[in-house]
């Protein structure tokens, strides 16, 4: 069983930046691929960016590549995602999601999710 815990959302305007943890518990935090969703009003979850359990593979939705950086450090049992140059059209809340797997897949297969942080890009 793992837990998440989101934290690092909150009000910025457009242009500014965030950084977003994921807390996760358990010992075996090093052998699940992690990843970050998110959901805006009226829409469906959606892939955001993951990273496997070595962090050599990072896919990335195109609408944030080069804004958006994911990393992991695994002695922390914490996953990030740093955000830059944000823009009204991300604002949704954004999920944590682990899975048991090498690579993080690019759909909601996971297996464990965090109850989500808030993010607001006012314009």
């Amino acid at each position: 069983q793992v837990q998440l815990v989101e934290s690092g959302g909150g009000l910025v305007q457009a242009g500014g930046s965030l950084r977003l943890s994921c807390a996760a518990s358990g010992r075996t935090f090093s052998r699940y691929a992690m990843g970050w969703f998110r959901q805006a009003p009226g829409k469906e979850r959606e892939f955001v960016v993951g990273i496997s359990w070595s962090g050599t593979s990072t896919p990335y939705a195109d609408s944030v590549k080069g804004r958006f950086t994911i990393f992991r450090d695994n002695a922390k049992n914490t996953v990030y995602l740093q955000m830059n140059s944000l823009k009204p059209e991300d604002t949704a809340v954004y999920y944590c999601a682990a899975s048991q797997t090498y690579n993080a897949p690019l759909t909601p297969s996971y297996d464990y999710w965090g109850q989500g942080t808030q993010v607001t890009v006012s314009s």
